[in-house]
């Protein structure tokens, strides 16, 4: 009874925030702003629109190209088109459940590759743990070249008191979680130590991998076409076209981040977008406007290459 529950629970509960931040936007908005988010859609560019579909495009590529060397290093060799259409699928299902494409990768890998479940998801924890570092990498980056902007807006926002507060609540926090970690005999703390210890192990395999530089090399290729994707988008508007490229890193962590909290992040990516740009004096219309031109179109894609990626795997491989 449980596991249908969490199922409904995981699908509904970002779909719910999603609705949420969305009314919470459209109800910030006032009749001029959303009369001009309109105007900003009907005279954006979509020339660039078009080249950022591209970019995702060559971006599915890189991926689906990067999984061979972590399959080819247990031992198997894979279709590319199939590494292609299973990542094409796994990005649809995100839309529904987030994070449950990883395990439709998986399935689709051993239903048309032969290739073990375990063995094909341990690679795409593996993945997830090269992407995070390169991720956490952005941010460093970001909050470097952003530094002043960003200690301005928490001393302005937040009281030296609180801040004093927080940290000694985090420095609490890390103790018991710390004691919890290492003394604690508790279930769920031994299931998060094992997983754990197989993002270790995944890890640690790129590491011995033979192809871990061309690995690496295509890690580092797809997400700087994934911040190529967000950034021809800027120049769409002509509001957003002259901001700076730190600014388009900010917005391009916090859309990522926001991606995580809902379905596709719908309501969240949008919303992320205009925050971060009001902070640098864009106004709201043009920030709204530029995060949900990037959000729908990115989502449109997701979901034609997934329906065609699906519909392709059993065409490409019908005699399996």
């Amino acid at each position: 009874m449980a596991s249908p529950f969490r199922k409904i629970a995981s699908l509904t509960i970002p779909l719910l925030i999603g609705i949420g931040l969305i009314y919470y936007q459209y109800s910030s908005l006032t009749p001029e702003q959303l009369e001009n988010i309109k105007l900003y859609f009907k005279n954006a560019d979509y020339t660039y629109v078009f080249l950022s579909l591209c970019i995702s495009l060559v971006a599915y590529w890189a991926r689906a190209y990067r999984w061979k060397y972590s399959l080819n290093h247990l031992g198997y060799t894979t279709k590319l088109h199939n590494n292609f259409f299973a990542v094409g699928v796994a990005y649809f299902v995100n839309l529904t459940i987030p994070r449950s494409g990883e395990v439709t990768r998986a399935v689709l890998l051993k239903k048309y590759e032969n290739v073990p479940f375990d063995k094909g998801f341990g690679t795409i924890v593996a993945e997830r743990v090269v992407d995070l570092l390169i991720f956490l990498l952005f941010v460093f980056i970001a909050f470097i070249l952003q530094f002043n902007i960003i200690s301005e807006f928490i001393f302005s926002n937040i009281s030296p008191s609180k801040l004093i507060i927080i940290g000694i609540v985090l420095f609490v926090l890390g103790i018991v979680f710390l004691l919890i970690w290492f003394r604690s005999n508790w279930k769920i703390v031994g299931k998060i130590k094992e997983k754990f210890a197989g993002l270790i192990e995944g890890m640690t395999s790129i590491l011995v991998m033979k192809d871990r530089w061309k690995y690496l090399f295509f890690s580092f290729l797809i997400w700087t076409l994934y911040l190529l994707m967000f950034y021809v988008c800027v120049f769409a508007i002509p509001e957003t076209s002259d901001i700076a490229f730190s600014i388009v890193i900010m917005g391009f962590i916090f859309g990522s981040v926001a991606i995580g909290f809902t379905n596709g992040g719908i309501g969240a990516f949008p919303i992320s977008i205009q925050t971060v740009l009001l902070l640098y004096g864009i106004n709201k219309g043009a920030g709204a406007a530029l995060g949900w031109i990037i959000w729908t179109s990115q989502t449109l894609l997701t979901v034609l290459v997934g329906l065609l990626s699906y519909l392709l795997l059993h065409f490409f491989n019908k005699h399996k």
